[in-house]
């Protein structure tokens, strides 16, 4: 049997430490006299004692290290244990959401989808709304340790070639994951800090600053607004799109950069890459929508560049409802939520470098068969990857669409329409946010869904938080063996 008991203590530490994260939102309101200050003294009173009590009653079980199952398991249970204490604000607070509800909310924040079931969110309390922003903060850091450090290691979709021992750059070995860990930590908070300051300079009020600073750099979409980010002006979209699309690159480069070495960031396939779909893909938007207007418009531009960064980071922002701008753009931005930023991001979806390795298999197969006594290898980077790399790559690609097929079923079942199931499926899996239609799309919110549909949605965030083959090996009976 599997000792539990490490597993425990380092859940029972974070469930404690989210607690002290809830104070925030206790001095926000308390600062802002609305009464609802109590609610979030409460909940980290019960969030830290929980957490304390459980770390206290497996600490005799602490080892100097977890076994790969116990890694497994910690991985996933911690995606499913925090947004249960993260609910309670929104259960006992003036949201008056029900478990499922507040749940759904939590388990978007933490997974940074940004799908949310609140309406009327200009008039919710400060406490609320930073809290929501604090959740997508904590879940866009975790995903990036839990990317940088744990997946790698666990072999997991690919990521087994960004191992910090050996993944070696521009001549120079990387440091071990810990130190990675802790210094992208310092550039996630610079970034927010930064993003936080241009957005106030530009005219936005502070306290939304710094709540969107937090939900823009964790790629997680969440507003203080209905209206998302629509009520901004031109350079407010602008200065949100590039800190999407730079808390969507590899953190690990700005680490080299501040190390002083610019040439891995600018040479990064991964980043290249990227940054051309995006250019295309805002291209062709732009192009669409002046040929659809009769006229070419700056407005055009803005907001195909800003809907487009959002919607392939994952954050999920809207500066517009890009459901009227016709079929085309509809389908694109559904494809691009599919792709996803690069690895070691707080983006979230497949991610650019799977596509290059699927790419690079399929050019080395296509060469093959037409010289089938030649040697072809794919190469990621010059370097040439491995078949564990491309077998787990392309057990990711397989999963992902049976998976978004399997949830598109069952959400139809519930009653959902076509467009909202598959798109519904679709976006939970990548963390998204916003789906297509009139009800789940870019004007509209999950509020109407049936119980069974948000539950559902739910598990889709979870598994695509952890991509995918992290839950799928704890559902084993194998891993469950002595």
């Amino acid at each position: 049997m599997i000792d539990l008991r490490p597993v425990g203590y380092v859940i029972g530490l974070l469930v404690a430490t989210l607690g002290l994260t809830m104070l925030p939102s206790f001095m926000a309101d308390l600062l802002a006299g609305n009464g609802h200050w109590p609610v979030f003294l409460e909940s980290a009173i019960i969030t830290s004692l929980t957490g304390t009590l459980l770390a206290m009653s497996c600490a005799n079980g602490v080892t100097a290290g977890l076994t790969v199952r116990q890694t497994f398991l910690l991985t996933s249970t911690i995606w499913i244990t925090l947004p249960l204490f993260g609910a309670i604000p929104f259960i006992i607070g003036a949201t008056n959401c029900d478990f499922t509800d507040a749940y759904f909310e939590a388990m978007s924040g933490l997974t940074t989808t940004g799908a949310t079931v609140l309406g009327g969110l200009e008039a919710l309390p400060e406490g609320i709304k930073l809290w929501r922003g604090t959740l997508q903060w904590l879940g866009g850091i975790g995903i990036i340790v839990v990317a940088m450090v744990f997946l790698p290691e666990l072999r997991v979709g690919g990521m087994q070639i960004f191992r910090s021992e050996s993944f070696d750059t521009m001549g120079k070995i990387l440091p071990r994951a810990g130190q990675i860990a802790s210094r992208i930590s310092v550039i996630y908070v610079g970034l927010t800090l930064a993003c936080a300051l241009t957005y106030s300079a530009l005219g936005m009020p502070t306290f939304d600053a710094v709540v969107h600073a937090m939900t823009t750099l964790s790629t997680g979409g969440m507003a203080n607004t209905d209206s998302s980010f629509g009520i901004y002006g031109a350079g407010i979209h602008y200065v949100g799109a590039f800190f999407m699309f730079s808390a969507a690159l590899p953190f690990v480069r700005y680490v080299q950069l501040l190390g002083g070495s610019a040439k891995p960031l600018m040479r990064d396939s991964q980043v290249r890459t990227f940054f051309w779909i995006i250019m295309v893909c805002v291209l062709m938007i732009t192009a669409w929508v002046w040929g659809r207007e009769g006229q070419v418009t700056e407005l055009a531009f803005r907001e195909a560049l800003f809907n487009v960064v959002s919607i392939i980071s994952g954050t999920g922002y809207a500066s517009a409802d890009y459901m009227a701008w016709g079929t085309f753009p509809v389908v694109m931005f559904f494809f691009i939520g599919l792709i996803g930023g690069c690895a070691g991001s707080t983006a979230c979806s497949i991610k650019v470098f799977r596509y290059q390795l699927l790419f690079a298999s399929l050019k080395a197969q296509i060469r093959q068969i037409h010289s089938p006594h030649g040697v072809f290898i794919p190469r990621y980077e010059g370097r040439p990857v491995g078949q564990d790399v491309l077998n787990s790559v392309m057990a990711m690609f397989v999963l992902y669409i049976l998976l978004v097929g399997i949830f598109s079923v069952l959400l139809g079942l519930t009653g959902l329409d076509f467009i909202t199931s598959v798109s519904g499926a679709a976006t939970a899996l990548a963390n998204v946010g916003p789906g297509l239609g009139t009800e789940i799309g870019p004007a509209g919110n999950f509020v109407g869904l049936n119980d069974t549909a948000k539950w559902l949605l739910a598990a889709a965030m979870w598994i695509g938080r952890l991509e995918i083959m992290v839950v799928l090996v704890i559902m084993t009976r194998r891993f469950w063996r002595e």
